[in-house]
């Protein structure tokens, strides 16, 4: 007892400190997982509208995939640019702002005139999320902890579960009335800015904080910068394989299982909710686990692991098909969130830019993804593409050259 009486006062407030600045803020990471769902909820909009677009507008698969190539450039471009800006300069109210530019896009796209149009309206839509996703994975950094991948999940699973009630939502109130009806996700936006006001006011007070402390302590891991690029380049083409893969379920999923099965719009955009809600669910499982027995394994068997499950999809019957694609979304999934903070581990001074560096990759290999496999699928059948992309998982075996963070020692820097 007498031992810590005579602690300094300066010393106690300190630990006091330190404690408080590692304990996981729930409230905030669970209001910007809402956010996030609301942020995808808006642009999976665009790849759920595309049975009726294709009919609208009489689009040839080409098109489809350019209307997908033109959203994903814009999301994934402005993506780095915003989050290395924001890391000299943090915007606590961006994601309204985001979300203004998501929402004027949805307006123009319930009444786009012409193709032209419409492509003008998935711009602006992704715009929006390139301003939302950097800042917004920074905040989920903060909130964290420490539970970084846990924090990173939470704040994925609001976006894989928007984006999986997404076609839902447009086959319940968009597909039986019209494009016009795209209006209703307006409301969404709307609810949207609450949230981000209340996460602002938080993100605003810590920034403060943070400002009126005389130093700031990063942990560095000792790695060479040479080991650091390789290890961001390996990331970033398991990065391409899941998404380029994903690219081809989101955008062409509906149009195979209508071709191959000939069932109806309606329930081709329910086989797409099965895969996007094992999306969500394997994300936070990922997450979790990340956290415990290291990211790399989780990366490791996530990537690779897929392939046996996207390697038979092809061959299967509509009941097979239905579980196949629930295994491969839940798997698939899960690497994500210990992709992003492996990443954000390896270069700790500059995560706005990796977030942004990472959901831009995501989004620009979805779009490319896209645009080439429509192409493709015009030239061939929809059915091929399932048949070549069933292969990219296999990519996954170079995560063996990704160094263990768990056993790399850090310095810790000013």
């Amino acid at each position: 007892m007498n031992n810590l009486l005579s602690v300094p006062s300066r010393v106690i407030s300190k630990i006091n400190e330190q404690t408080q600045a590692q304990r996981t803020v729930y409230p905030i990471l669970l209001a910007i997982s809402f956010g996030h769902l609301c942020n995808d909820l808006i642009q999976a909009i665009v790849p759920a509208a595309y049975p009726m677009l294709k009919d609208n507008y009489n689009l040839s698969f080409a098109q489809i995939g350019m209307i997908t190539f033109c959203f994903q450039l814009s999301s994934s471009l402005l993506q780095p640019l915003v989050g290395s800006y924001t890391d000299k300069h943090p915007q606590p109210y961006s994601q309204i702002f985001g979300m203004i530019c998501s929402m004027l896009g949805v307006i123009l796209l319930s009444y786009a005139p012409s193709y032209a149009m419409v492509l003008c309206a998935v711009i602006l839509i992704g715009i929006g999320s390139s301003i939302f996703h950097p800042e917004s994975s920074r905040v989920s950094y903060v909130a964290s902890g420490g539970k970084r991948s846990l924090a990173q999940s939470i704040f994925q699973i609001g976006g894989n579960t928007g984006t999986a009630l997404a076609p839902l939502l447009v086959a319940w109130l968009v597909l039986p009335h019209g494009q016009q009806h795209l209006l209703w996700f307006v409301v969404v936006a709307i609810i949207a800015q609450f949230f981000y006001m209340f996460i602002g006011n938080w993100y605003k007070k810590v920034l403060v904080h943070q400002a009126s402390k005389a130093k700031k302590v990063i942990r560095i891991p000792e790695l060479s910068k040479l080991r650091v690029n390789m290890s961001i380049i390996v990331l970033l083409l398991l990065i391409f394989s899941k998404y380029f893969y994903v690219a081809s379920i989101s955008s062409y999923f509906q149009f195979y299982t209508m071709e191959r099965f000939g069932i109806s719009e309606v329930q081709a955009q329910v086989y797409l909710f099965y895969f996007l809600l094992s999306v969500a669910a394997g994300t936070l499982i990922g997450g979790f686990f990340g956290d415990r027995v290291g990211r790399k394994y989780i990366i490791w068997f996530s990537v690779l692991g897929v392939a046996p499950f996207t390697i038979l999809l092809p061959f299967a019957n509509l009941f097979w098909t239905g579980i196949l694609i629930v295994i491969i979304g839940f798997i698939l999934s899960s690497a994500f969130p210990s992709i992003l903070v492996y990443a954000q581990e390896l270069l700790p001074k500059k995560i706005g830019m990796v977030s942004g560096l990472f959901y831009g990759f995501a989004f620009g290999m979805g779009g490319l993804g896209s645009a080439v496999l429509g192409w493709w699928a015009d030239h061939t059948s929809i059915e091929t593409i399932y048949h070549i992309c069933a292969y990219l998982p296999l990519i996954g075996i170079i995560a063996a050259f990704l160094p263990n963070m768990k056993k790399v020692n850090f310095r810790e820097e000013v």
